[in-house]
């Protein structure tokens, strides 16, 4: 500790925003004296939107020290392999998104490129039949890979459905016991100090007032401190993203515990399937300049499996980021910072990167511009290649069954994503970007699953012996679908070891 050090971080709002913040802050900051205070109130509640992640949830979780069969069974998580897109480029068409790998590279070339010459050369199967997690998901099984395992396992990636508010309750528990303090409260004013603006304190109703020298607004789209206060601006991506709306409701479980969330494309957006060993997690994305309201909210009730078991729920949203998530002595996390819609699960990701780039850039009370500006450089780029990923499902469609999708269809993107698609429709090239989020594996799904096919491949594969490419690609086949068997189903796995305390072995759904 020197002169300098942050004594008083306070965090204002709670939900998995907040509750991640402070779980690794009590983690990481555990120096004895800097202190962590989360306030939140019951009345205001969370959004919640964001019941599906993506695997790096699990080196979060790791690195927290948390038992992975406690945070399944706490949280009534499933296990996700990937994402089912079901009439995204054509109505009828569905492929899979799957994590992990695709195949195995030959002599340097990658996979996929085999797979494009051999496609030349007869009818294939979808692509994602080279993919552990896909094959394994298609017949509901799930096993974690463990350490040791052995080729084809060992290709198998996973994350997690769950309940995002039990998981913001578990995290509470975890904070605390890590010194974190929690006040009941709700923010009703904002003081900044003269000489420079930064937040100085905040006042609760009732007149109680909290300082800090660090504040971490959690406090959802409104922003309470990074735009209400300092009035920070957003960047609005409604011009690529024209989604504004979501109805969330949850329905009753009917079928088996499908490990992988599915995406249903409708006439002016689309819907989620989520499924938790509880219940059946649904919602539907849509544009208000397209549909109503109570068009929607008929849509996504007619296609639920089960019984409704509330009321849906009504939400706005405008896709785009905060023009600085770090600004004066305020970081924005989670919805405070932007939001990218949850087409690709990557709205707890973004908090958990954040989170991260806090950590490593934790600054002093002298909060030096350098610390600021590459905490502000790497997020943006995180979200703009998160907002990217998600233009492609837009872009990519031949429907032109709506107004909605002729204008995703034919709209302008971003010139990095054009030349991705372009240089993916020459000869299916993919060239990652920094540590950009979405690998090789996730463009290619996405792309030759919504028939961007490129029109050749690279020239590097002739090299390769053609019948011994063939039997190659047909022993990975064969592997993947013997391993796949093998594996139990993912209720067994669950009741075996995570199943949620109260809940009915979730073999109970089996077929």
């Amino acid at each position: 500790m020197n002169e300098h050090s942050i004594r008083e971080v306070v965090i204002v709002g709670g939900g998995t925003a907040g509750w991640m913040a402070a779980a690794a802050l009590s983690r990481f900051l555990n120096n004895g004296y800097t202190s962590v205070t989360l306030i939140e109130s019951e009345e205001i509640g969370t959004i919640g939107v964001g019941e599906a992640t993506i695997p790096p949830l699990i080196s979060f979780n790791s690195l927290l020290g948390i038992n992975e069969n406690e945070f399944v069974s706490a949280t009534q998580a499933t296990f996700k392999l990937g994402i089912e897109f079901v009439n995204w480029g054509t109505i009828g068409r569905r492929y899979f998104h799957p994590f992990g790998f695709l195949g195995q590279d030959l002599q340097g070339i990658p996979f996929h490129q085999l797979y494009l010459r051999e496609s030349k050369r007869r009818p294939m199967p979808p692509i994602s039949q080279w993919a552990m997690s896909a094959v394994a998901a298609a017949q509901g099984k799930f096993a974690r890979p463990g350490s040791q395992a052995q080729f084809p396992l060992s290709q198998l990636l996973y994350a997690f459905h769950f309940d995002a508010g039990l998981y913001a309750r578990f995290l509470r528990k975890f904070a605390e016991r890590g010194g974190v303090r929690r006040i009941e409260g709700k923010v009703v004013d904002v003081q900044l100090r003269g000489e420079d603006g930064f937040v100085e304190s905040v006042t609760l109703a009732g007149g109680k007032n909290i300082a800090g020298e660090l504040f971490i607004d959690c406090s959802g789209f409104r922003g309470l401190l990074i735009e209400q206060a300092l009035h920070t601006g957003y960047e609005d991506w409604t011009h690529w993203l024209p989604c504004d709306r979501a109805i969330a409701a949850p329905c009753r479980l009917v079928g088996p515990l499908d490990p992988f969330t599915r995406s249903t494309a409708h006439s002016s957006g689309w819907q989620w399937r989520i499924p938790l060993q509880s219940r059946m997690g649904n919602g539907h994305v849509y544009s208000s300049a397209f549909m109503s309201d109570d068009e929607a909210e008929r849509i996504l009730v007619e296609n639920l499996e089960g019984e409704l078991l509330s009321e849906p729920r009504r939400l706005s949203f405008t896709t785009g980021r905060r023009k600085h998530s770090w600004n004066r002595n305020v970081v924005a996390l989670g919805l405070s910072s932007g939001f990218v819609e949850p087409l690709e699960s990557t709205s707890i990701h973004l908090i958990q990167a954040g989170i991260a780039r806090l950590i490593e850039l934790f600054p002093d009370r002298r909060f030096n511009p350098l610390e600021r500006d590459e905490f502000n450089r790497k997020l943006q780029q995180g979200y703009e290649w998160v907002r990217d990923f998600i233009i492609l499902h837009y872009k990519a469609t031949e429907r032109d069954d709506s107004d909605f999708w002729k204008q995703c269809r034919d709209m302008e993107i971003p010139d990095k994503l054009q030349e991705k698609i372009d240089q993916f429709r020459n000869k299916g090239r993919v060239f990652a970007e920094g540590l950009e989020l979405f690998n090789s594996v996730s463009w290619i799904s996405v792309m030759l699953g919504q028939n961007i096919v490129p029109e050749d491949y690279s020239p590097a594969v002739d090299g390769l012996d053609e019948n011994k490419v063939a039997d190659a690609l047909e022993q990975l086949l064969r592997a993947y679908a013997d391993m796949a068997e093998r594996l139990p189903r993912q209720e067994d796995f669950i009741a075996s070891c995570c199943a949620a305390s109260g809940q009915p072995p979730a073999r109970e759904f089996a077929l």
